[in-house]
């Protein structure tokens, strides 16, 4: 969820400050890509005897930049500092951390990471998804922050206590953790570095003898090496993957390097070597700007709301009109439905045209095709874009479990990637001991852009224009792209359902539906260029399109329609997609959590589908669960008036999902919800 990195090296005279001070910055900017929304450092060095951290809700390339950090670099190197211990090395230290908000908002220091409990400074990439139970469980422990990272690092301390081993300790606490962990840990009260992971979302470095580096990703260390002064002061290095359940601990006083693993809890370090004097650890925050930072509202905490009662019935579900609109008599889809006709018996074209997709080729078949992709040495060979959803989870799973891959996954976070879906990936991927690699766009302006678009099409409504809320979305496309570039893994296996086509989104915008279309996805370049020549229309019609986020948007149609797609594959294409086979598993092999404001499993992780789906049914009477379930009908795989049950059901308005995303883009509930009730319906109410 987060990018944490971090050198440790000997001040011998071979790396001098200057190219110190040069590979922590690349680092740094190498791992902004995790997450902007806040950042940390915390210098160790044992000339100076304290454990500075610097740390604010700015993103890691302004947080580095501070000249109070920029002296940091000099420890070691001037006159006027105090002696090393005697035996001891003179080692330097530096952990680092570039945050996406998952719990604890980035507005309160105390929740920015490093995180300091009980004289353990730790930074952690990763959700802990049972941190309440944890609490509760060690009632001997005292909880000052949100975040989850706190739980961990006192309960470490804990252990340490007790068993007077950092290796035992760090095993004790990991296996009592359910979420994923990939975490750097210093201690005031002995000369170690930690490193420690479940998902093997953790690299390092090490020629053995005056230095080691780490970081969240591969890639950032190969980058970090194409610098040749540094490859030269370093020597031979290797760069290894620390493995799920596995950890790493580096003696500060001695540079002595020690491995283990979960699973050979039997070898065990020598006792801890307390030191006489802690040392002390001064905070320093920089960069807040408050003011200018949007609020981070955790969903489970809008129930407590005192304007919920009212906020809750601002939202208008006109099921009596809805029910007498003319439906198809085999599917759902109603009569407000783009370019829709029933023939004679009341069947709609929409039918009378469908091509059974759910008709998947031999599993067997895939077998073979991933075959030439495999690796042998236990690299990764496969990337799952992993939105957090049930499908992409199913997708998961069987690339593990059931092909016999390596898989690393990718999510893309562009701000509505909700706190429900971020824990829902921990737990799959804790589970799996799977890395997962998040890419963070800059949300603050991503969620502005929405912001933007969404006021525009108040001012001017039309149903057609309501994909530009989504449109940040599809750089998902391009990041897995790059991530190819990056890892050089070719392979990709998506989970796309082949039933959630949605012609009426584009429908809306005047594009007629193609039935011989091979994809859902699929647009002719004919189509393309209607659907661009229509948004182009509409924008100049209302000139409050034009914004920053135009050419967001103009991104996001070439990443969606022209971006290269090469050496993917669909599982759905080899293996049926079954909704109780997938439900089964997620809930009860993952633990899966649902949300507060729906039963369903569909579209939860995601904060835009209860918004825009309030607005389809509310203006035109269905939403996408309609369509969805009409192919569901289709296909044979359910009754119409089962299908028609549910479709009431999870049209119902998701006031939370609807709240939590107005909030979070920066828009007043109850000014929207009223514009969009007022807004001309298509049916008769």
């Amino acid at each position: 969820m987060c990018g944490i990195f971090g050198i440790a090296v000997k001040l011998n005279g071979v790396y001098g400050k200057d190219l110190i001070r040069d590979t922590v910055r690349k680092l740094a900017l190498l791992s902004e890509s995790r997450g902007k929304d806040s950042s940390g450092l915390a210098f160790r060095n044992n000339a100076s005897g304290t454990i500075n951290i610097y740390k604010g809700p700015v993103a890691i390339s302004d947080l580095i930049r501070d000249h109070q950090i920029q002296t940091e670099f000099d420890i070691g190197h001037g006159s006027g500092i105090l002696p090393v211990k005697e035996g001891n090395e003179n080692i330097f230290t530096v952990i680092g951390h570039a945050r996406l908000v998952t719990n604890g908002s980035q507005l309160d220091d105390v929740n920015n990471q490093p995180v300091i409990s009980d004289g353990v400074v730790g930074i952690h990439n990763g959700i802990i998804v049972n941190v309440d139970d944890l609490w509760k469980n060690n009632f001997d422990l005292t909880r000052k922050y949100e975040i989850d990272t706190e739980v961990m690092l006192s309960l470490i301390k804990k252990n340490d206590l007790k068993t007077q081993s950092t290796q035992k300790s760090i095993i004790n606490t990991i296996e009592k953790i359910y979420g994923t962990v990939a975490t750097a840990m210093l201690f005031t009260y002995k000369e170690e570095l930690a490193l420690t992971t479940n998902n093997g979302s953790l690299y390092f470095l090490t020629n053995n003898k005056d230095v080691l580096i780490f970081a969240s990703e591969k890639f950032f260390l190969t980058e970090l090496f194409k610098n040749t002064q540094l490859k030269h002061a370093t020597g031979t290095y290797k760069i290894n993957q620390l493995q799920p359940n596995s950890g790493l601990r580096l003696d500060l006083s001695s540079f002595a390097i020690q491995n283990f693993v979960f699973s050979n809890q039997q070898t065990e370090y020598d006792k801890i070597k307390f030191n006489d004097n802690e040392f002390a650890v001064r905070v320093t925050s920089i960069g807040s700007d408050k003011e200018n930072r949007p609020v981070i509202v955790d969903v489970n905490k809008i129930r407590i709301n005192p304007a919920a009662a009212f906020e809750r019935k601002l939202l208008v579900y006109n099921i009596t009109a809805i029910r007498n609109l003319k439906r198809c008599f085999r599917c759902l889809l109603p009569e407000t439905f783009p370019f829709i006709c029933f023939d004679d018996n009341g069947v709609c074209n929409y039918c009378k045209n469908y091509k059974i997709k759910n008709q998947p080729k031999p599993i067997h078949d895939l077998i073979k095709l991933i075959e030439p992709f495999k690796r042998s040495n236990g690299e990764p060979d496969c990337i799952i874009p992993f939105s957090g959803g049930r499908d992409s989870t199913f997708t998961l799973h069987c690339a593990k479990k059931v092909l016999g891959l390596n898989p690393l996954a990718f999510t893309y976070d562009w701000g509505m990637v909700t706190d429900l879906a971020r824990r829902n990936i921990a737990r799959v991927c804790g589970t799996l001991g799977v890395e997962n690699i998040i890419v963070a766009a800059d949300i603050r302006q991503k969620r502005e852009n929405i912001k933007k678009n969404i006021l525009a099409w108040l001012k001017s409504p039309h149903l057609g224009m309501i994909p530009l809320f989504m449109a940040g979305d599809k750089f998902f496309f391009y990041y897995t792209n790059q991530l190819k570039k990056q890892t050089g893994i070719t392979l990709n296996i998506w989970g796309v359902n082949p039933l959630e086509n949605t012609d009426f989104k584009t429908g809306f915008a005047g594009i007629k539906p193609d039935f011989d279309k091979k994809r859902i996805y699929s647009l002719s370049t004919l189509n393309q260029v209607k659907l661009f020549r229509f948004a182009g229309k509409n924008i100049i019609a209302s000139p409050r399109y034009f914004n920053s986020s135009v050419l967001d948007t103009l991104g996001s149609f070439a990443a969606r329609f022209i971006a290269p797609k090469k050496d993917y594959f669909h599982l759905f294409d080899f293996y049926k997609w079954d909704e109780n086979e997938i439900e089964s598993l997620i809930l009860n092999e993952y633990g899966w959590e649902k949300a507060i404001d729906t039963n369903s499993t569909w579209r939860i992780g995601d904060g835009t589908a209860g918004f825009y789906n309030y607005i389809y049914t509310t203006i035109a009477g269905f939403s996408e669960n309609d369509t969805f379930r009409s192919n569901q009908i289709r296909e044979g795989m359910i009754s119409r008036e089962k299908a028609m049950e549910l479709v009431e059901y999870e049209n119902i308005p998701r006031y939370e999902t609807i709240k939590w995303y107005l909030n979070i883009v920066g828009l007043d509930y109850e000014r929207t919800i009223r514009r969009i009730n007022d807004i001309p319906k298509l049916y008769a109410e």
